[in-house]
């Protein structure tokens, strides 16, 4: 498979992966673990390779789930993209709708045929509000964000969490690919990593071509430190595609 990069070329040298998972909808394929016990909820990086797929609408009001779980069968902690405004969100939402956080980005997705890299970097410690979450797009930092009010309704800034808030990410309960409620999607996804307690940027998961420098590929990411719940799902192994190859199993 040559390169994957996000500007849909290929090159045929570099860090080359190896696979990919589709996700098919109609078969309401998806992937889903419970940690045996919360990790960092304060402190973590969500990072992936992502290619959407043209909706079958299966069902999903939303959109693309990559990676939540409801509580009491409210919204639940989200990262997905948005069916309706083609956006990318990453909230927090607990009993009765309490919105505890809530970014997305002003881009709008609507390539079919391209590869992204996206990365969600969350250090609730931090004392700016704007550092505590970190969206980064093919390389670069995004800050053309927009989100939601705490108690609901878009507004034109993002809702940053509180310093030192406990996420329901990477607690002790379900955590969800491309699964909300009964509603699936179509999509494919590699190299995809999560790593509990460390705030990373973009260039631990990925580089900028030294000859063509506004194409971003992925790099090894196999000696990264995950942490106590961290995974990196290669997709390599044919008869376990949710296989974990961190080191943690």
């Amino acid at each position: 498979m040559p390169l994957i990069l996000g500007t849909n070329s290929i090159k045929d040298t570099g860090y080359e992966v190896a696979n990919s998972l589709r996700f098919d909808g109609a078969s309401s394929a998806y992937l889903n673990k419970t940690f045996g016990s919360s990790g960092n909820r304060k402190t973590f990086t969500l990072s992936f390779w992502i290619k959407k797929c043209v909706s079958k609408d299966h069902g999903q009001s939303d959109g693309m789930m990559i990676l939540g779980g409801q509580q009491d069968s409210y919204p639940g902690f989200v990262c997905f993209f948005n069916r309706s405004t083609d956006t990318f969100v990453f909230r927090d939402a607990q009993a009765s709708n309490n919105v505890k956080f809530d970014v997305r980005t002003d881009a709008k997705f609507r390539d079919f045929s391209a590869w992204t890299h996206i990365v969600v970097a969350m250090d609730t410690t931090q004392g700016t509000a704007s550092n505590r979450i970190k969206i980064y797009i093919n390389g670069t930092q995004t800050t053309d964000l927009n989100g939601t009010a705490s108690s609901g309704g878009a507004t034109d800034s993002p809702l940053y969490p509180d310093q030192n808030f406990d996420s329901q990410f990477n607690g002790n309960e379900a955590h969800f690919i491309n699964k909300y409620a009964t509603n699936y999607e179509d999509m494919y996804l590699a190299e995809y990593c999560f790593i509990d307690g460390q705030q990373l940027d973009a260039t631990s998961f990925g580089e900028f071509d030294s000859d063509s420098p506004n194409i971003w590929k992925p790099i090894d990411v196999s000696g990264l430190t995950f942490g106590t719940n961290g995974f990196y799902l290669d997709f390599e192994n044919a008869s376990s595609l949710g296989a974990d190859v961190s080191g943690n199993s």
